[in-house]
């Protein structure tokens, strides 16, 4: 994973008679319009096939939907310098490089970028920069990059995951290697570029940190770390940690929850999603009953459930995040495995409930996209996006979009917040709203534009879903907002 090619180059009949009969075979066939119904209702489209010199070979970085309404990502390879891109895609697939790294501002970009509270974006670079060792950066929307930080080896190395904005304004990360004990690292960054490194790994509480961080509802952070714990597994020829499931606090103090054991799961590279329920939910890329990877729900408490083990024909290495979408499934991608014949297999898209049953949706062939690196995003308008790191008509990679037939929503930014605090809407077609309530309390907003709403969160509010009317309908939170103390 330290190499810089590999990181580029990285799926009966029915007898008898009578009224008994003929109403089991009603149940059938309504059993069968609804199979058909939901079979016609999910389209797979590949949206765009990049071609190296807008950008190739997107990874774990995946898609986030923006203000704007457009979705935006990265490729680790690529653009004018091959040094990886920052792009802009509609919807409908029509794509806009907005820069190109060219390694003295970073090179390859492998983590999601998260779209801040001021509006822009932030990111990570796993190499480039002053030292070589990677860097974070700030893009706005029209493409204007800033140079934030530099690593330098004492204060982390190689960041492979995005950013997460916490609910003080800063944004906490980590990075692979560096630090300390030149184990990987956990560190703060406020939005001007000051870096605190809070916690430095060794081996023992983990080693490699590649997912995200996410906050959950207990304001504290948690992640995985790749390798390290209390348990060794073989990769390879060689025996490393299994990797791990932790807990840090936005000051710096870090609990191991878990140390994977390879029964249970082994390397996780993706982060978590904090489900509805509140427990935590992600992926493990090896391991498990056939050593393909895993699913798997932990509480805020440390106690996990394997809810799945892949096997090869539904999929293998799963490397992203979860998303949990609008039905209360979630949903992601496999790197390999699936049920066609492409080299290693080409990876898949699933959905599997809280309780662990997994459906397989779609197996890639090469031609629409293979291993996709990178998780999906639930756009506003109910559709699922989400990028491959190769195949395509040029080998480069893809953009695609599933549809599940699950309808449209509004997504807030932040999640939680205080009385009078600033929030604002995504959705489409906005315009013309005449209602935003917060559980049932009336706010004042504005309407940007057909995506975006202002509001602020009204007096009396209280923890529960958002709504805003519109002239089409009332469309619902796809999560509950926390209104704090």
């Amino acid at each position: 994973m330290k190499n810089t090619t590999q990181q580029r180059n990285w799926i009966s009949r029915m007898r008898g008679a009578g009224a008994g009969a003929v109403l089991a075979l009603a149940a059938m066939l309504a059993l069968a319009v609804i199979a058909t119904q939901t079979a016609q209702a999910q389209t797979f489209t590949t949206l765009h096939s990049f071609n190296g010199t807008e950008g190739g070979g997107p990874t774990t970085a995946g898609l986030i939907q923006a203000t704007d309404g457009s979705l935006y990502g990265a490729t680790a390879g690529g653009g004018a310098n091959s040094d990886g891109t920052v792009f802009k895609i509609t919807p409908t697939g029509t794509l806009t490089t907005l820069h190109s790294f060219d390694g003295t501002d970073g090179a390859s970009p492998w983590g999601r970028l998260v779209q801040a509270t001021n509006g822009n974006f932030y990111g990570t670079t796993t190499g480039g920069g002053a030292n070589g060792d990677g860097t974070v950066f700030k893009i706005t929307l029209s493409g204007t990059l800033t140079t934030l930080h530099s690593f330098d080896g004492t204060d982390g190395e190689a960041p492979y995951a995005g950013l997460v904005q916490a609910t003080n304004g800063d944004f906490y990360g980590t990075a692979e290697d560096g630090g300390a004990n030149g184990d990987g690292t956990v560190f703060k960054i406020t939005p001007t570029g000051t870096l605190t490194t809070l916690h430095s790994f060794n081996f023992t509480d983990g080693l490699d940190p590649q997912g995200a961080l996410i906050q959950a509802t207990d304001g504290n952070l948690y992640g995985t770390t790749r390798e390290g714990g209390a348990n060794t597994c073989l990769i390879g020829s060689t025996n490393y940690g299994c990797g791990t499931v932790f807990k840090i606090t936005p000051t710096g103090t870090l609990t191991t929850l878990h140390s994977f054991d390879s029964t249970d799961g082994a390397n996780p590279f993706g982060g978590m999603v904090q489900g509805t329920d509140g427990n935590l939910y992600g992926t493990t890329s090896a391991g498990g009953v056939d050593n393909d990877g895993t699913v798997f729900k932990i509480t805020l408490g440390g106690t996990l459930t394997t809810l799945h083990s892949f096997v090869g024909t539904d999929g293998a290495t799963p490397y992203a995040v979860l998303v949990q979408a609008t039905d209360g499934n979630f949903y992601g991608t496999t790197k390999n495995g699936g049920s066609t014949s492409c080299p290693g297999d080409c990876g898949t898209i699933f959905q599997i409930t809280p309780g662990g049953a997994l459906t397989t949706l779609h197996s890639f062939d090469g031609t629409d996209g293979e291993y996709p690196f990178g998780g999906l995003v639930q756009n506003t308008n109910g559709t699922f996006y989400g990028t491959t790191n190769g195949g395509g008509a040029n080998s480069d990679g893809t953009v695609f979009s599933l549809s599940v037939g699950l309808g449209p929503f509004v997504e807030t930014q932040t999640t939680s917040g205080k009385v009078g605090a600033a929030v604002k809407i995504l959705g489409t077609n906005l315009t013309g709203a005449t209602s935003v309530t917060f559980n049932g309390t009336s706010a004042t907003f504005t309407v940007v534009s057909k995506s975006e709403i202002t509001t602020t969160v009204p007096t009396g509010a209280t923890t529960g879903t958002v709504e805003v009317t519109t002239p089409r309908g009332t469309l619902k939170s796809n999560t509950k907002f926390r209104v704090t103390p």
